[in-house]
């Protein structure tokens, strides 16, 4: 899918991490990367000139975690913080959630069994992927955190069996259009790789720059096309890397 047309001066590549690149797990702390992938977003990042970016829900912190010892360019925090090559310190665009709302979210999480409490800092998510039947629990709890939030401060965004309480100034699309601005970004057409309504803003972000967007799981109005699976993803990865550096050695 869309291997040859990649323009490895020209396009920029934009990864959501849960549910893109990562399968998902039980719980947002069980996810594995596999090493192959790391090694080959090295590669793929050598052969874009640096211009290769995750842009997950996930803060920088816990994406260099789980992708150590790789360090690219990452939109964290669904635009709350952002890290770009040649910048000497992360930018950071939001205010973390209050401490009232976050031990209201952490009660629940204590008292009903198999969910989780995931605290972005930027944001909070009650995951029940473990526990499907306290679905509408989850949704009541995050309703009522909601209502009483300052007006208009935050919003729910629902995921797969996860939703999440953040600001309504951040999203994904802001952080690919502050990103579009800063080099090796500037000027290249972003191709931007999602799963679910979390991307939605980023991938309506993409038209601005001629970007292309491909979603992951199910097809989506509007988009370039789509990937099956997560594997799938990174297999295409891995081929992209493969055409580079024959590329690589046939130029040599």
């Amino acid at each position: 899918m869309f291997l040859d047309e990649i323009d490895f001066r020209s396009d920029a590549i934009l990864l959501d991490v849960d549910g893109t690149l990562l399968d998902i797990a039980p719980t947002p702390f069980d996810v594995k990367v596999p090493p192959e992938l790391v090694r080959a977003l090295s590669e793929l990042a050598e052969l874009t000139d640096g211009a290769l970016a995750f842009v997950s829900g996930r803060p920088i912190e816990d994406i260099d975690r789980l992708f150590n010892p790789l360090r690219i360019a990452v939109i964290g925090g669904h635009g709350a913080e952002m890290r770009v090559p040649g910048l000497p310190r992360n930018i950071r665009f939001g205010r973390e959630i209050d401490n009232k709302t976050r031990a209201l979210l952490a009660a629940v999480a204590a008292q009903a069994d198999g969910v989780i409490l995931e605290d972005k800092g930027y944001s909070l998510a009650l995951h029940y992927r473990l526990a499907p039947e306290q679905a509408d629990a989850v949704r009541t709890a995050m309703g009522l955190a909601y209502a009483e939030y300052p007006s208009a401060g935050v919003e729910l965004l629902p995921g797969k069996d996860v939703i999440e309480l953040k600001s309504t100034r951040l999203s994904k699309g802001s952080g690919i259009r502050e990103l579009m601005l800063h080099s090796p970004f500037r000027g290249r057409r972003p191709i931007f790789i999602g799963d679910d309504i979390t991307d939605e803003t980023g991938f309506a972000a993409l038209p601005e720059f001629g970007g292309l967007g491909f979603s992951v799981g199910r097809e989506m109005t509007g988009l370039a096309g789509w990937f099956q699976t997560p594997a799938d993803v990174r297999q295409w990865i891995c081929k992209l890397v493969l055409r580079g550096d024959l590329e690589t050695r046939t130029a040599q």
